[in-house]
């Protein structure tokens, strides 16, 4: 691979093969194959073999086998234009096989970004940090709009070109709240929905409509401290780590499957207010990487945990 420097912030990768522009990089276009099924022998020949049968140039190919859950996890990346196939008629194609392997499976352009939409109350950490991330080109995804309870960020968010909704939230009006966020997020046409510091409990109807859609950071290393002031609870507790999390959001609180955590070490000295100060950078940095982890089709869920390919 050969990367040559237009300017002094772009570049472009070359190989021999095709490429699209992405941002202020010029990427590989490819096709990200992920899927699970009953663990068996044949299944990395019959899909590896799938591929080559059709010129496919498999770039990156990752495997994981849960003994004790008896399943089979892959994710493959591979050149586009290596193919013989077009994306549909590979979907078609390949049917056959995940078939016979009763696989959960799907394939993906890596150049169709990804539509996420943000819900923010008042915390700013988070919100700035993945804005700041999207607004540098460091998080290939598009946003669509934002959606607080607050209008504290309209001008913020605006300022970067991206729609604002001001949706408030209260005990008496939250299900019509939640009807329209679920409006706001269909017609955006969002692939996720990311609470980045949405200080509000989505309702259940809301968490099964998006199962596996919507990503959370929990200022916590749970299972430890759910639910309000975790920081608290772990000062109160004399711990000495603490960390966050990053998961999947489901009708059960903080109890989705995990994605990503990070914890950081304290100890006596360290006050409430220094375990918050800590916590925010440890919740920027998790959320950030759960969330690039989960566009770039790295993250596979069965039941209530995760196998990650990072």
């Amino acid at each position: 691979m050969i990367i040559a420097t237009k300017t002094e912030s772009e570049a472009v990768i070359y190989d021999g093969m095709g490429f699209v522009e992405h941002g202020a990089m010029t990427l590989l276009r490819k096709y990200v194959l992920t899927l699970s099924c009953p663990d068996r022998v044949g299944v990395v020949a019959a899909v590896s073999g799938f591929v080559a049968r059709h010129s496919g140039w498999i770039t990156e190919a990752q495997h994981h086998s849960d003994a004790l859950a008896e399943r089979f996890f892959m994710r493959q990346e591979i050149l586009a234009d290596s193919l013989t196939l077009s994306l549909e008629d590979f979907r078609s194609a390949f049917g056959a096989i995940a078939s016979e392997f009763g696989m959960d499976w799907r394939i993906t352009d890596s150049t169709v970004r990804k539509r996420v939409v943000f819900l923010v109350s008042k915390p700013e950490h988070c919100i700035y940090d993945l804005l700041s991330r999207w607004k540098s080109g460091d998080l290939a995804i598009d946003i669509p709009c934002v959606i607080s309870n607050h209008e504290y960020f309209r001008e913020l968010v605006e300022w970067h070109g991206i729609p604002f909704h001001h949706v408030p939230v209260t005990p008496e009006t939250k299900e019509a709240a939640y009807d329209q966020v679920m409006a706001l997020f269909d017609e955006a046409q969002g692939d996720t929905m990311v609470l980045a510091r949405y200080m509000q409990v989505l309702s259940a109807k809301v968490c099964d409509r998006y199962r596996g859609q919507i990503i959370n950071i929990h200022h916590s290393f749970l299972p430890s401290f759910v639910g309000a002031k975790p920081y608290h609870q772990a000062y109160t507790r004399g711990v000495k780590l603490i960390g966050a999390t990053c998961h999947y959001v489901t009708a059960d609180l903080d109890a989705g499957p995990i994605i990503d955590q990070d914890v950081i070490r304290i100890d006596h000295s360290d006050s409430v207010a220094d375990l918050v100060r800590y916590g925010k950078d440890i919740e920027k940095t998790v959320l950030a990487r759960g969330l690039r982890y989960h566009v770039e089709d790295r993250v596979l869920c069965h039941g209530n945990k995760t196998v990650v390919f990072r």
